[in-house]
């Protein structure tokens, strides 16, 4: 993000935080705003530090499948679409109790929704963390262990690209548009955005792991990447989460207790911990909307 501070030296310069949501809407690198004009303070109070005010960030769970799409169907018959909304709103629960975060999820009960919408819900809420929670199956069953996944134009093996093949088969999806920018500013914009974002995808991807890994079994070489049309919001860090295998027996009867979900929630909510500590904790606030 961008701050930029305005206004001569005789009045209150006005500090406004430009962010990549901002860049994205209107096409444009740097902003200058007006000085702030407002009532001469008085002596105590313009000693006062200015602080800016701060919120807490946002974090989107998205519970995959739902609705008509069941997901993997377990060696039991368990659906995954009911095990990623109870893991989600469990970890829900978990996040709001530390106090530390704002909490939206892309559905709270049985129902559809496209993937470029779960992407579009991420983006309309300014989400600051885009996590996708789900419990696929492999054509392997003896394959156990959880894993977390970024995104990428490749796949890193082959086992992953059939995932992505699998998950992406739901929907398909639309590149953002970047309507008042050229061609070419478009392009650059894009293109900074994206390595940002990237960034901090597999730096919240490392957190998971090394979270998952003090209580739960994982694949071998747990951190991914793939082609996940779920994980292309341009501008929001974004992981997808593989709870388990519903392919696998143990790993599917494990995920059907509420206290293993408990237990991965707990996990996740380190890693969101960590990934919010290495950021510099809660956001500053004052977000221009694009």
């Amino acid at each position: 993000m961008l701050i930029v501070a305005a206004g001569p030296a005789q009045h209150n310069g006005t500090i406004q935080v430009i962010t990549r949501r901002f860049l994205l809407g209107h096409g444009v690198a740097v902003s200058f705003l007006a000085p702030a004009i407002a009532a001469p303070l008085s002596p105590r109070a313009a000693a006062r530090p200015q602080t800016p005010p701060r919120v807490q960030p946002l974090v989107l769970l998205d519970p995959g499948h739902g609705g008509k799409d069941p997901g993997a169907i377990g060696v039991s018959g368990t659906y995954e679409k009911i095990i990623a909304l109870d893991a989600a709103q469990e970890l829900r629960r978990q996040l709001l109790a530390s106090g530390r975060y704002r909490v939206e999820l892309t559905r709270t009960r049985d129902v559809f929704i496209p993937l470029e919408d779960r992407v579009g819900i991420a983006q309309k809420h300014g989400a600051a963390l885009f996590v996708s929670m789900h419990a696929d199956a492999l054509s392997d069953p003896h394959v156990r262990g959880a894993s977390v996944y970024t995104l990428s134009d490749t796949a890193s093996d082959a086992q992953t690209a059939a995932l992505a093949r699998r998950e992406n088969a739901a929907d398909r999806f639309g590149g953002p548009a970047f309507r008042d920018a050229s061609p070419e500013v478009a392009r650059i914009l894009a293109s900074l955005v994206r390595q940002e974002t990237r960034v901090g995808s597999a730096r919240m991807a490392h957190s998971v792991v090394e979270q998952l890994h003090r209580d739960l079994p994982l694949l071998q070489h747990p951190s991914r990447h793939a082609g996940f049309m779920v994980l292309k919001a341009a501008d929001i860090p974004s992981v997808l989460v593989e709870m388990g295998f519903m392919s696998n027996r143990a790993d599917e009867a494990a995920l059907r207790r509420a206290n293993h979900r408990a237990r991965v929630a707990a996990a996740m909510k380190r890693a969101v911990d960590a990934y919010f500590n290495g950021a510099g904790g809660t956001v500053t606030a004052r977000r221009m909307a694009g």
